[in-house]
């Protein structure tokens, strides 16, 4: 039981409060040393801070508690593997490290393209600021990249290395929400997610939609066709914006949203591309003047 309790632990919990400084001082130098002339937007502000904040504990809860499950179903599957990899051995960190962060590439790519996975991974972009507070804003619903990785013990990875990897990774995607940072040496850019490859991921301008999944490498938008270099500053939150601070209405309103879509449809290839289109899918013969969901990307 006592080796159970050692691969829950998270190193995200431990980063807490290192996030916490960051935030701070991010926030202080753009309250006191800001000298840009869209300061009022770049600054933290109360409510949107309070909510990004509540949205970051709520996922912790909801994500330990998951995770409790899924680490016995991995459990279960890596002692069905052929192979063990041995987690002493620095090459099997660094495997970890890069298949959970294509995992990672994939499952971002497919929750900004299919409705349903859309749904839970909005809650992350429905801010309309881009701040280090913005990268605690995490969604409640983490089933979808726990499915993502049942693979991984099956190819003989510790389950507890999995939570670990990926954790990794979150921590390195805190530090790429921010204004602060304009771009960083050029080889950096071009191997891993920064700032400003970041700050487009999060912007519902046309030009920058649906690009830089990135996690830790941007290589793979590179190698995958999704790579956008910033030019123009972001627009940021949704294409459609929902204003409101509720972290209850943030998480779940749009699932509202598609189960509206699917009721109202006639047709069951509707209903099915209401759930797994992407967002704002529509049926091509929808007659004019047809109510016309947000597409919030």
């Amino acid at each position: 039981m006592s080796g159970f309790a050692q691969s829950l632990r998270d190193p995200v919990t431990y980063a807490v409060p290192v996030f916490a400084l960051f935030m701070l001082l991010e926030g202080l130098s753009l309250r006191f040393l800001d000298e840009d002339e869209r300061g009022d937007r770049r600054r933290y502000e109360f409510r949107d801070t309070r909510t990004n904040l509540l949205m970051g504990f709520g996922s912790l809860l909801v994500n330990g508690t998951a995770r409790i499950v899924a680490l016995l179903g991995y459990a279960a599957l890596y002692v069905l593997a052929p192979v063990h990899l041995d987690a002493h051995r620095w090459y099997t960190w660094v495997f970890a490290l890069l298949v959970v962060d294509l995992l990672f590439y994939t499952e971002h790519r497919a929750a900004h393209r299919v409705r349903i996975l859309w749904a839970a991974h909005q809650a992350h972009h429905n801010s309309q600021r881009f701040n280090l507070s913005t990268a605690v804003r995490q969604k409640w619903n983490p089933w979808w990249e726990l499915l993502v990785w049942v693979p991984l013990p099956l190819m003989g990875l510790p389950p507890w290395l999995i939570f670990t990897s990926f954790s990794i990774n979150l921590i390195y995607q805190f530090f790429v929400h921010t204004e602060r940072i304009d771009r960083l040496w050029a080889p950096v850019e071009f191997v891993f997610n920064t700032p400003s490859h970041h700050r487009v991921h999060h912007a519902s301008d046309p030009e920058y939609l649906d690009r830089n999944y990135a996690g830790i490498l941007i290589v793979w938008d590179r190698l995958f066709g999704s790579f956008v270099e910033e030019g123009r500053r972001p627009t940021y939150g949704l294409t459609k914006n929902v204003e409101s601070y509720n972290p209850f209405k943030l998480q779940y309103y749009y699932y509202a949203e598609i189960w509206q879509d699917v009721r109202r449809a006639r047709r069951w290839r509707d209903r099915l591309g209401y759930v797994f289109g992407p967002p704002g899918w529509q049926p091509k013969d929808e007659p004019a003047g047809a109510v016309v969901p947000a597409v919030a990307q």
